[in-house]
């Protein structure tokens, strides 16, 4: 059987990224390797119940640039409009601005935040409300 395990993303400062995910997404850090083979810092980040982690990787030699809509990781929440309030109230910044609008109307079960690279993380409602 083949398995999805983890995702890897570069990361221009290693702490404020884990801080970042962990504060805002929900993450915990599952494992920390200061030096791997290829001398990189690595981070495997898991949320609860979640098998597949992702990887923050870390190199003082390289520099991230992260082109805008490169990619994007997905969270789904139970309560998107509960949870993109949360998010607005700690300070982050979630998109489209009319994002309330759209949850309000029924249709629209969306939005995003960025990360301090600049990588996008969407947010998901987990189901329809009914």
């Amino acid at each position: 059987m083949i398995r999805f395990l983890h995702t890897r993303i570069r990361v221009s400062d290693l702490e404020k990224s884990i801080d970042w995910y962990c504060k805002y997404v929900g993450f915990q850090v599952l494992s920390r390797n200061d030096k791997s083979p290829a001398g990189n810092q690595i981070v495997h980040l898991e949320l609860p119940g979640n098998s597949h982690t992702l990887e923050l990787t870390y190199s003082p030699d390289y520099k991230v640039n992260v082109p805008e809509d490169l990619m994007h990781t997905c969270i789904g929440v139970d309560d998107i409009a509960a949870y993109c309030e949360m998010l607005e109230k700690e300070g982050e910044e979630v998109w489209p601005g009319n994002w309330r609008e759209k949850v309000k109307e029924g249709g629209f079960r969306m939005a995003f935040i960025t990360d301090p690279d600049g990588y996008e993380v969407e947010i998901l409602a987990n189901k329809r409300a009914d």
